[in-house]
């Protein structure tokens, strides 16, 4: 008898008078799924955990003309000559990108990821965005792009609504269940892309966006 056999069988003996009995009620968890987290104000929260992964955020009004001069803003603040944007996004930002003077490259036919990875920036919507854990999460509708989109681009503008923000994860995951439903992809965004060694040197940009330049619209 090896060392696992000998441990497994003690586990038997001990649980031989125990009644099977089902887990959940068992022990019972006084716990409500997709109930808000308190917190003195859920946006400011948003807001102090992004800016906390040293992503950029800038607050603005509901208006297209004002979320476009926003996305406009980013864009020149990263210098990029050019900027991918999903099928969906609306047209009066991609228009006020196109007049700065800055290249709307659409994803029409799908780009390669050697394009994409050339692109300056890009623009998306957003579904989501948790506060207490300061995360955007994406589920790839018309306004958002593909998943290569998202990730592939060195920098990502990414236009998230005061409406969508809402207090920690498990509300956040319960907008989401229409998209899962769907089988939809999901993105979880918590920061540009980063990732250390043993010795805690930061590298970013290794699996997604080196910048994050968030615009909270309204």
């Amino acid at each position: 008898m090896n060392a696992r056999e000998e441990i497994l069988g003690r586990v038997r003996t001990a649980l031989a008078d125990v009644q099977a009995t089902n887990p959940v009620e068992d022990v019972p968890v006084a716990w409500a799924y997709e109930q808000p987290t308190a917190m003195p104000d859920v946006v400011e929260r948003f807001v102090e955990r992004v800016e906390d992964y040293k992503a950029t955020v800038v607050r603005v009004g509901g208006s297209d003309e004002e979320i476009a001069a926003a996305v406009v803003a980013g864009l020149q603040s990263l210098g990029a000559a050019d900027a991918v944007v999903p099928a969906g996004l609306p047209q009066a930002w991609c228009e006020a990108v196109a007049a700065a003077g800055v290249e709307v490259v659409r994803d029409d036919p799908p780009l390669g990821n050697d394009r994409l990875n050339a692109i300056g920036a890009v623009v998306t919507a957003a579904v989501v965005g948790a506060a207490e854990s300061g995360t955007i999460m994406l589920d790839h509708g018309p306004d958002q792009g593909r998943r290569a989109l998202s990730l592939v681009p060195d920098a990502h503008i990414c236009v998230v609504r005061v409406g969508q923000v809402v207090s920690d994860i498990p509300q956040a995951v319960g907008r989401l269940q229409e998209s899962i439903r769907q089988g939809q992809p999901i993105t979880w965004i918590s920061g540009p892309s980063a990732t250390s060694d043993i010795e805690l040197s930061r590298v970013e940009g290794v699996h997604g966006p080196r910048t994050l330049h968030v615009v909270l619209a309204g």
